[in-house]
């Protein structure tokens, strides 16, 4: 499995032969729009967590060029479906089995709404089992006690936690996240973007050593690959 970061919370995670895409939010982005370009990328899937625009901005476009499935609540998949795009609607709890791995679609607290005011759902996050590898991306949350559900069912490989603070959990709370979800390798999210959610690196890294923790900050394009 091989997962890159694309800047704010979007992410590529290839998966054998299948490359599916998180939250693309790339033309918008004034720390990636220079760096990558959405013509280039591949997509089979599309996920997203919830409706707002730093999560969303590119996918219709995207979708339409690559032929890419939107995964996504039942809201969001309807949005788009009435666009002519397929979609795979899920809802909070549900598993599917997809061709690249079982998805399960998870609580987050967060809001959820398109930039026009339409209703987006509520917020969520996935956790994708595939190729043996086990992973969690959280998307916009506030640190929950329902994190603690995860490990029942699953034994993670790397949680992706939010940590601009702000809008979602800072670094502190997605610490005690890790321990909520038992994953001590984590790559951090949702961060730098905008004025309101810039980060040191340096010290959010020290923070997590000093828990006995590996929080990775990729630049944009970078790749880690378990």
């Amino acid at each position: 499995m091989k997962i890159t970061f694309y800047g704010q919370s979007c992410l590529g995670i290839k998966i054998g032969d299948i490359n599916v895409l998180v939250d693309p939010f790339i033309t918008g982005n004034d720390l990636a729009k220079d760096k990558i370009d959405i013509k280039d990328l591949k997509a089979d899937y599309i996920l997203l967590t919830h409706a707002h625009q730093d999560h969303t901005l590119d996918a219709e476009e995207i979708a339409k060029n690559t032929g890419a499935v939107i995964v996504s609540n039942f809201e969001i998949a309807n949005h788009y479906e009435e666009k002519g795009i397929e979609v795979h609607p899920m809802n909070h709890g549900g598993n599917w089995e997809f061709e690249f791995g079982k998805v399960k679609y998870v609580n987050a607290i967060h809001t959820s709404s398109f930039p026009d005011g339409k209703y987006g759902g509520q917020p969520g996050g996935f956790v994708i089992e595939g190729e043996h590898k086990n992973i969690y991306i959280a998307g916009d949350t506030a640190l929950t006690m329902d994190m603690k559900l995860i490990p029942h069912h699953t034994t993670l490989d790397l949680a992706i936690l939010p940590i601009g603070d702000n809008f979602t959990m800072g670094v502190e709370d997605a610490i005690i996240a890790s321990d909520f979800v038992e994953c001590d390798k984590v790559l951090g999210c949702h961060y730098d973007t905008f004025g309101y959610i810039e980060i040191d690196h340096e010290e959010a890294k020290r923070k997590f050593f000093d828990e006995g923790k590996d929080l990775m900050l990729l630049e944009i394009g970078e790749s880690l690959e378990l």
